[in-house]
């Protein structure tokens, strides 16, 4: 074997090996055809899935291959022809669909091949639905207000009861003596018709 060879041969085993290491701690991994975007573009959506913690990467079909051998992975074999671009997350596992399909509706270029999304494979289709679930800290922010708003209108209306006792403080203490009273006045015929 060349040098020329084996130092070929060593290259393409250290990006099988970066695949194999990202995909070893991704959630997600979803592959487009990035075909027909310009470099300007490409480094926006790179920007924007960068925002997401989302690594995207264009490798060789080949080597995603033999990347995948063996893995959850596996699956994404079937769609790994032509232009191949690989946006991968460890930590929100529908990110890269979305922010991926946001950029394919504002470019109205590239497409969704096919992704596997917390171990599950999914068509183009199938992506396209992943991708209008919001993200997590958005879901996690929409359930803390749906828990605080009964929670907030019963404080409300607990503040509001305080207040109004507060604020007829002397009223209701009356309306509590009045009746009262009116026993010891009933009370007092009774003992003079005892005498």
């Amino acid at each position: 074997m060349s040098e020329v060879t084996r130092a070929a041969h060593v290259e393409k085993q250290q990006i099988i090996d970066e695949i194999k290491g990202k995909l070893e701690t991704a959630q997600s991994a979803i592959v487009i055809d990035y075909a027909g975007i310009t470099v300007e573009e490409a480094n926006k959506m790179r920007s924007d899935l960068r925002a997401e913690n989302v690594d995207y990467k264009i490798y060789k079909n080949t080597l995603v291959k033999r990347a995948i051998e063996g893995t959850p992975y596996e699956e994404l074999a079937q769609v790994l022809e032509g232009p191949s671009a690989f946006a991968m997350s460890d930590d929100d596992a529908t990110a890269p669909a979305r922010v991926i399909a946001k950029s394919i509706k504002d470019l109205n270029k590239m497409a969704f091949k096919g992704g596997i999304v917390e171990g599950n494979y999914y068509d183009a289709a199938g992506l396209e639905s992943l991708s209008k679930i919001p993200s997590r800290e958005t879901l996690i922010a929409k359930f803390m207000g749906s828990i605080q708003s009964p929670v907030g209108k019963f404080v409300r209306t607990l503040a509001a009861i305080a207040e109004a006792k507060a604020e007829g403080g002397d009223a209701a203490p009356a309306a509590e003596e009045a009746p009262a009273e009116a026993p010891a006045e009933e009370a007092a015929p009774a003992e003079e018709a005892a005498e």
